[in-house]
């Protein structure tokens, strides 16, 4: 019998295997033009490409727009994806980076006066990265302190460099592993991890000097 650990890291291995295999097979069926196939890779997707673009773009309405133009690139692309070579997930992580690193060089003025009144704190799939920061300091007003730890670690992300910043998010927003992000960033994965690490040790530095501010 395996080992607790071992049985978890076979389901988790099997459950990422079915999956890559049903997403293929709606790959191949959108391809053949089947409007039902691409609606569900849409629904299967959408969360994960929003949450990518909402934690670049900074506020929901980009997030939205861009995640509009990545679904409409990924249509119109579809037939390129090899599943040789990568992934589905991984290729259209790939296709949202790219049309992302175009549009913050098309608006890196704008980037800097990006206010924080649209952020959402209600929405708590679009805000993940908040719910891995410790709450130390219980108090009647969870609720409020929750939306504002949310706010801070959103504007601490933004304040990373590019390059940092993209990979925290692959890595830890949507769980990628170092190959997939070497994949997508077409760079080593020695490169790959030292952008997290030094990513991650900027934003908490960042964090803890504004954590204070809502305990």
């Amino acid at each position: 019998m395996l080992p607790a650990a071992s049985a978890n890291t076979v389901d988790v291995r099997e459950t990422k295997l079915e999956e890559a295999q049903i997403v293929a097979l709606l790959v191949r069926r959108c391809v053949a033009g089947e409007a039902a196939a691409w609606e569900e890779i849409v629904q299967r997707f959408s969360r994960r490409i929003y949450n990518l673009c909402y934690r670049f773009a900074g506020s929901e309405g980009d997030a939205e727009d861009l995640t509009q133009e990545v679904f409409l690139k990924v249509y119109r692309t579809m037939s390129s994806f090899d599943p040789e070579r990568a992934a589905f997930g991984t290729w259209l992580t790939t296709v949202a980076r790219n049309l992302l690193v175009d549009h913050f060089r098309r608006s890196k003025n704008d980037r800097a006066t990006d206010s924080m009144d649209s952020v959402s704190g209600d929405d708590e799939d679009a805000q993940p990265l908040s719910e891995r920061i410790a709450d130390s300091g219980p108090g009647p007003d969870t609720h409020l302190a929750n939306r504002e730890r949310r706010e801070i670690v959103h504007e601490a992300l933004q304040k990373l460099s590019p390059e940092l910043r993209e990979a925290v998010i692959l890595r830890d927003l949507q769980d990628l592993d170092y190959r997939e992000i070497a994949q997508v960033l077409k760079v080593p994965e020695g490169t790959v991890k030292s952008r997290i690490n030094r990513g991650r040790a900027e934003l908490a530095r960042l964090l803890q000097r504004n954590y204070r501010q809502v305990m």
